[in-house]
């Protein structure tokens, strides 16, 4: 789908979110989510009674790496601002490079 001139500033784009697989450990009954927006990169475990949720402003994400394995890949995000680093595991190996392609475009967005 073509984007026409309006859409591409950062903040007319919505958010996409990426859900670990169930397979993976920590992930049976409550799946990490990864939420990424135009302003943050957001990691969110549900419990029983609530949620748990760190972020990161785009602006402070340093770099994103991400280790493969057979199956899933695991995603590491980290901050200048020397807080802990985002991490998620149990991803497919497209939504990790699709997480990455995204925090690049709205950084790049950002900068402009």
């Amino acid at each position: 789908m073509a984007q026409s001139p309006t859409d591409s500033t950062p903040d007319s784009s919505p958010a996409e979110t990426f859900t670990a697989s169930r397979w993976t450990q920590g992930n049976f009954l409550f799946p990490t989510k990864l939420v990424i927006s135009p302003q943050r990169v957001s990691r969110v475990k549900s419990r029983f009674f609530g949620s748990n949720e760190e972020s990161i402003a785009m602006s402070k994400v340093a770099s994103v790496h991400i280790s493969t394995g057979v199956f899933w890949s695991e995603i590491v995000i980290e901050s200048t601002g020397g807080t802990d680093p985002i991490t998620s595991h149990g991803h497919r190996k497209k939504d990790a490079q699709r997480i990455r392609d995204l925090i690049e475009t709205y950084q790049a967005q950002s900068r402009a």
